[in-house]
This record gives C-alpha cells, sequence and structure tokens, in this order.
C-alpha cells in the first residue's frame, strides 16, 4: 500500500489547523487516515513552539516503511533533522505578468519620448 505523509485540515473558516497524518495516497484529504503523528498551527508564529507538533519516532518508523511526505510536510521533517529537503529555485515566479511588462515598456518609451521632446525645447 502507497502511503502518504501529509496534511489534513481542520479547523473553521478562515481559522485553519492541521493535523499531520500517514494516509493512503487514495483518501481524500480530510478522509480516513492511518495514524496521526502530529499537528500544525499556521496561525501562531513562527517561532512558537506549538506551531508544529511532530512525534519524530513515528515519523521516522514510517518513512523506514516507505511512506512519502508532501512537500510542507518535508520541510517539517528538514527541521527536525530526518530529511533533507532541497531549496527550490524559480527565477521566473517574481516577475511580473506579460501584460504588465507590456505597460512598464509603454511608461518607458513615454518617458524616454519626453526626455528627448524636453531636451531638443532646451537645445533650440
Amino acid at each position: 500500500m502507497a502511503t502518504k505523509i501529509r496534511l489534513a485540515r481542520g479547523g473553521s473558516k478562515k481559522r485553519p489547523f492541521y493535523r499531520i497524518v500517514i494516509a493512503d495516497v487514495r483518501a481524500p484529504r480530510d478522509g480516513r487516515f492511518i495514524e496521526r503523528i502530529g499537528t500544525y498551527n499556521p496561525l501562531l508564529s513562527k517561532d512558537n513552539a506549538e506551531r508544529v507538533k511532530l512525534d519524530v519516532d513515528r515519523a521516522k518508523h514510517w518513512l523506514s516503511e516507505g511512506a512519502q511526505p508532501t512537500d510542507r510536510v518535508l520541510r517539517f521533517l528538514d527541521e527536525a533533522g530526518l530529511m533533507k529537503r532541497e531549496a527550490r529555485n524559480n527565477p521566473n515566479k517574481a516577475k511580473p505578468g506579460q501584460k504588465a511588462q507590456e505597460r512598464e515598456e509603454e511608461r518607458k518609451a513615454k518617458v524616454a519620448d519626453a526626455a528627448s521632446a524636453a531636451a531638443e525645447a532646451t537645445a533650440e
């Protein structure tokens, strides 16, 4: 059976709270799970010890059984020292969209035209 270590959402609307669970890959996100090994409360500050609670021994056991963590859980396991998460690099993510780039080019062209017109007016 293929298993994943993933988050199951709880909490009310606009107030998320997650359980870190071991689940079959075919089970729904908030549905049936095999075991709960921790919790994650994103509303707490990053330096708060209660933000992520993880049963390290059970996580080690399930990793040895072949469970694959999701990306967010892999971050928690990396902080706990159980697995290594490689840093990702997506330089295109910070770029503005195509329309915004076109507007920026038009703005620069207008500024350049205005500057050249001002230079010609002062040269006469």
